[in-house]
């Protein structure tokens, strides 16, 4: 009985390592994190969440657009008018203050006025020689002559001047009308007034120069009547009368 049970032993234990081996398959377990749970309020949450972000960012770029805007109108607002009338106004008025320094014999001066007024249009002398009286007469001409040219001239210098001050008031309305900002409107406005006042100062030189003319006319009338008096004075006043006298001829 022994003997059977140990060659069973045997047999069995030559036939399991006689016998081919079995594949064994391994069995893998998937770790727990590897599982994926979709949670639909974590979603909503978060897609919530990206909304949010990007609508402050859409907000921060508009603001940056705003900002930049304004810094574009504070640059036009503060740019610099590129035309400038000053200096064709400037020589405009040089020339007429030139025109009128060239005043003949009385100049636009309080003190020469004053001068050569006593010294030709005063009383006239009752002890002036004839000659002096019309030496006096012809110096008055001159004067009164000389002013209606110097008014004239004046006159023309102005009439010259209204081809510039056309131009350069085209040029300030087209300045004023495509100014993109504020400094530009005001400085273009600030150049109208200048034109303007450049205009003012021909008109006061216009009738400056008329009036000194006509000053001169009246003055020279009033100072030829008066002498006109002592003259027929004089005339009627009683003298010696003719008197003879030898005379000789052909030097005999």
């Amino acid at each position: 009985m022994n003997a059977f049970r140990i060659r069973s032993h045997a047999f069995a234990l030559a036939t399991a390592m006689l016998a081919p081996p079995l594949l064994v398959s391994p069995i893998v377990v998937a770790p727990a994190h590897a599982f994926i749970v979709f949670d639909p309020s974590n979603y909503a949450q978060n897609v919530l969440t990206a909304a949010r972000s990007l609508q402050q960012i859409t907000n921060q770029i508009t603001s940056l657009q705003n900002e930049a805007q304004m810094l574009i109108n504070q640059a036009r607002n503060l740019a610099s008018l590129p035309f400038s009338s000053l200096q064709q106004l400037q020589q405009s008025v040089q020339r007429t203050q030139q025109l009128l320094g060239e005043a003949q014999n009385i100049a636009f001066d309080v003190q020469q006025v004053d001068k050569i007024f006593q010294q030709r249009y005063g009383a006239i002398s009752l002890s002036a020689s004839d000659q002096q009286l019309v030496a006096d007469a012809r110096s008055r001409w001159q004067n009164t002559v000389g002013g209606l040219q110097d008014a004239m001239r004046v006159q023309a210098g102005v009439v010259g001047n209204i081809e510039t001050n056309r131009s350069q008031m085209s040029a300030l309305v087209g300045a004023s009308q495509s100014a993109t900002g504020a400094l530009q409107a005001t400085q273009a406005g600030n150049q109208l007034l200048a034109l303007q006042a450049q205009q003012l100062t021909e008109l006061t030189a216009v009738v400056a120069a008329n009036g000194r003319a006509q000053a001169l006319t009246e003055a020279e009338r009033a100072a030829a009547a008066e002498q006109g008096r002592e003259q027929r004075r004089r005339f009627l006043a009683p003298g010696s009368g003719y008197q003879a006298g030898n005379a000789s001829m052909f030097n005999r």
